[in-house]
């Protein structure tokens, strides 16, 4: 078949290399335009775009979806599928309509739950034990298309957003090709999803990485490993932005009040939460590297019952 693949981050770099492998043809990539990236805000290529250009592959970077243009050059590739994983833009309907096989799409969760851009870092922040990777039918609504395979996969105590993602990416670029090898085989039946059961997991902003210590330290600790590598789970020490990349709960429980902190051991900075304690072992202070609990403190002399917070006004 001839295959035109669109994808933009890291995540889609297993789906095309499987592709590339592949008995198919991958005649055209489409991603995302070069982003400021980085301290000196150069414009960088998406990990999808050094993909094509290594291997050569003509490539598009539409700033918009409808531009005549871009249509016009999509349409010339003639393909019998779109193959789609991470590319981060809605695709209208002209285009969903256009590979006589439809767009595929290899998603982060097991649908009809975590429908949306955020599935992977929605699914550890609920506290979730599985995932998985569904490949499906794309129609016009947000991840509300006919499954066709899905792989489940457990997720581990330590996993963070940036762990998890690696795997699950690596396993849909192998479900991917077994999709498309079924489909042209025709020993695959699209199933629609039941709507009853769809949980959204929408797209993740900066302001959402501040750490609320009035919730339970099981949460929090969820939450950062689902903010973790992006955007980051953060808290202030006076004016001090720590972005805090490692803590566990602990079945400890302290009369101090939320965010305060309850003690200094070897390798943690314990701190008061909603419910139980929360040992902080990796953080990166402001203008700093990300560093362990005991580095941190060998540096800084903290003491017990110092507050964290939401704010540097604190």
């Amino acid at each position: 078949m001839r295959i035109v693949f669109m994808g933009t981050p890291e995540f889609a770099v297993p789906s095309l290399e499987a592709l590339l492998k592949s008995d198919d043809r991958v005649v055209g990539i489409v991603t995302q335009p070069d982003r400021p990236k980085g301290r000196g805000q150069r414009l960088a290529p998406s990990p999808v775009k050094v993909i094509a250009q290594r291997e050569q592959i003509p490539l598009l970077q539409p700033s918009k979806m409808k531009d005549p243009g871009f249509m016009s050059e999509l349409s010339g590739w003639k393909p019998d599928v779109i193959a789609v994983a991470a590319f981060g833009r809605i695709l209208p309907p002209a285009i969903l309509s256009l590979p006589p096989r439809g767009c595929i799409n290899v998603h982060g969760s097991l649908l009809p739950k975590y429908r949306g851009a955020g599935p992977i870092q929605w699914a550890l922040i609920n506290g979730e034990t599985e995932t998985g990777i569904t490949t499906m039918l794309m129609d016009e609504g947000m991840d509300t298309g006919a499954m066709l395979q899905q792989a489940t996969m457990a997720i581990r105590a330590d996993d963070t957003a940036g762990s998890l993602s690696s795997r699950l990416a690596d396993v849909g670029g192998r479900l991917l090709v077994d999709t498309l090898a079924q489909l042209k085989a025709g020993t695959l039946a699209p199933r629609p999803q039941d709507h009853s059961q769809a949980t959204l997991a929408p797209l993740l902003k900066k302001e959402d990485g501040v750490i609320d210590w009035t919730m339970p330290a099981i949460s929090i600790a969820n939450r950062i490993r689902g903010l973790t590598p992006w955007p980051g789970a953060y808290t202030f020490f006076k004016r001090d932005r720590w972005t805090i990349s490692r803590a566990t709960a602990m079945d400890e429980t302290t009369t101090l009040a939320p965010g305060q902190i309850t003690a200094l051991t070897k390798d943690a900075i314990r701190v008061a939460t909603g419910s139980r304690v929360l040992a902080i072992h990796e953080l990166q202070p402001a203008n700093s590297r990300r560093m362990p609990a005991a580095q941190y403190l060998a540096g800084h002399p903290l003491q017990t019952g110092m507050q964290l917070s939401q704010s540097e006004d604190v």
